[in-house]
């Protein structure tokens, strides 16, 4: 295959790898209060994305995919807060494992990989538009 599609397509595998990790971080931040319906209940459990490498068969690039949505299985933080209807009989809250500063670093990592991707397929395009260019030239 071409270098050039080839990067193509390894680029849109990374566009498509970081909007899902978005995605996650979106769903994370969102619900970093969300709390049990009933007294005593789990909260949400922050989600966790894993990618892997593959060879795709019909370019012969390596490219990235997710591998596995899961969930992080830290403790919970738990909380007094007797007024509120998830508390136990103690008055304790169990509150979701998600940390909303670690999510906006993931966010922004996210972010710059996506743009880095972004620039790869532009700068791709730039470089067979410039080729056919020169083919057209030549002729």
């Amino acid at each position: 295959m071409d270098p050039l599609s080839a990067s193509l397509k390894i680029a849109g595998s990374g566009l498509e790898t970081q909007s899902t990790r978005l995605r996650i971080v979106s769903e994370n931040i969102a619900n970093a209060r969300t709390t049990g319906d009933t007294p005593g209940a789990d909260p949400y459990r922050r989600k966790i994305i894993t990618f892997g490498s593959e060879m795709d068969k019909a370019s012969g690039a390596d490219i990235v995919s997710v591998k596995k949505l899961g969930v992080d299985r830290s403790d919970f933080t738990e909380v007094y807060d007797p007024g509120n209807p998830a508390a136990n009989e103690k008055g304790v809250v169990k509150m979701p494992n998600v940390n909303v500063l670690i999510e906006m670093a993931d966010m922004r990592e996210a972010n710059r990989s996506y743009e880095a991707n972004l620039q790869t397929v532009k700068q791709t395009r730039d470089l067979i538009s410039q080729t056919i260019d020169l083919l057209k030239a030549s002729q």
